[in-house]
């Protein structure tokens, strides 16, 4: 297969069980919001050293925020639910808590509740104050938490919602002729990814050079530079990189379901391939040994 003249392996990426949680974040303008989202998604690219996985999701409308104020959506993702009411809980503190102006509300609809809320109102040393107000969605009331800060008030919702059926690890490769061509294809990747829903990706500007492997021939380290995939080493080890590519980049995509993942993958495949010296679009598998969640990019591309 092939799509403006590049050539796309078949092959699969191969993803994993995760939770989520979807975060919405207001604030009294657009450039606190988003200084604020930035703050609480940092440090939070591979669950390898950081954690959990996080990401902006999207930017919404004041029309489309319970207090009718300019917001952001953020994705939460971790490998169980504890590890992920540990980060949201601390970034939520620390972050958002902290940023002028700010509140944040649960924003999804189903799911296994946690109490971020119930536990960050303690700060209020007992001076929170609880709040009921009816959702401006016709979905309920929402059970928020005043908390007194010194600039005003820091609004919380009592519980988010985790779903416990998430997926993380969606990928696919960018393989071009050099490092200019290449990021330029990932650049335009990621911004067309960024149009939908439900999906993020959570390394630096949405891509990773570092792509890593589940080995290592070091026994205290579970996983090491992928070089399979890196063109400097490809005459002394089994390499997966094709003459004439000489830079290889990964884009990672974290989603609530297989269908945002799938989506997400074939926008940004196709938003690549329109970038002059792109080579080879391909993905990473380690044969299902790591995850039961397979893209097979053949598949995801021809559907119309």
């Amino acid at each position: 297969m092939r799509i403006n003249g590049v050539e796309i392996d078949d092959t699969f990426a191969e993803a994993f069980d995760m939770v989520a949680c979807r975060i919405l974040m207001t604030a009294k303008n657009e450039d606190w919001a988003l200084k604020a989202a930035r703050e609480a998604t940092g440090f939070a690219t591979s669950v390898i050293q950081c954690g959990v996985e996080a990401g902006i999701e999207r930017q919404v409308k004041p029309s489309n925020t319970p207090d009718e104020r300019p917001g952001v959506s953020l994705l939460f993702t971790a490998m169980s639910k504890d590890k992920l009411r540990k980060q949201v809980r601390t970034r939520v503190g620390q972050c958002i808590m902290t940023s002028p102006s700010s509140a944040c509300y649960n924003n999804l609809e189903e799911g296994s509740p946690m109490g971020i809320g119930k536990s960050l109102r303690y700060f209020g040393d007992g001076y929170q104050i609880p709040k009921r107000v009816e959702d401006n969605f016709g979905k309920g009331d929402r059970r928020l938490w005043r908390i007194p800060v010194m600039e005003g008030e820091f609004v919380l919702e009592e519980e988010f919602k985790v779903k416990e059926d998430a997926i993380g690890g969606g990928n696919f490769f960018v393989m071009g002729k050099d490092e200019e061509s290449v990021l330029e294809a990932s650049e335009k990747a990621v911004e067309a990814m960024k149009e939908l829903k439900g999906t993020i990706t959570p390394f630096p500007g949405g891509i990773v050079r570092s792509g890593s492997k589940t080995e290592s021939k070091y026994s205290f380290l579970h996983a090491s530079t992928n070089t399979a995939y890196c063109p400097t080493v490809r005459s002394i080890v089994e390499s997966k990189v094709p003459k004439g590519v000489n830079s290889v980049l990964e884009i990672v995509i974290n989603g609530l379901d297989e269908k945002c993942i799938g989506e997400t993958t074939k926008e940004g495949v196709e938003a690549a391939c329109t970038v002059s010296g792109i080579k080879r679009i391909s993905a990473g598998n380690y044969g299902g040994s790591l995850g039961n969640h397979f893209f097979h990019l053949h598949d995801l591309l021809e559907v119309s």
